[in-house]
């Protein structure tokens, strides 16, 4: 499983030109625990994560917005996209989202907060309100 951690996460950052790596904690996919990822895509961004626990979750959601709050320190994002979770079941749904960050100056260090509901359409329907995350990462 470690060899299998550090391999995605070098994939991450030299394949897909990774901006940031870290982690997410809170409600993750049906976990509390995930490495986050910050992908540039043309002038936006992909917020995702891969989560293991009692399943594997995986988040890749587009940030349509991403924008300084006041400070250039400071940012807020609202973007949508696709979750899924597998453990017994294979479940898929739509994630939005909404977060603040704020980027060191001193230190290539990000830190955020950021909501996520989920909207699960297979393989049970359900909504769920519970997606509040704390996430720590590294810029590169």
């Amino acid at each position: 499983m470690k060899k299998i951690l550090i391999a995605f996460i070098l994939l991450l950052t030299t394949q897909l030109n990774a901006q940031e790596i870290g982690l997410r904690f809170g409600e993750v996919t049906g976990n509390t625990i995930a490495i986050d990822g910050v992908f540039d895509f043309e002038g936006n961004r992909i917020h995702a994560n891969l989560s293991f626990g009692d399943g594997v979750g995986i988040d890749a959601l587009y940030d349509f917005i991403y924008k300084p709050l006041g400070e250039e320190a400071i940012n807020w994002y609202v973007g949508a996209g696709a979750s899924t979770y597998i453990e017994d079941e294979f479940n898929i749904g739509v994630s939005g989202e909404i977060g603040l960050e704020y980027v060191f100056k001193e230190v290539p260090i990000v830190l955020g907060l950021d909501y996520r509901p989920t909207f699960w359409i297979i393989d049970d329907t359900d909504f769920k309100w519970d997606g509040f995350g704390i996430n720590v990462r590294y810029k590169f």
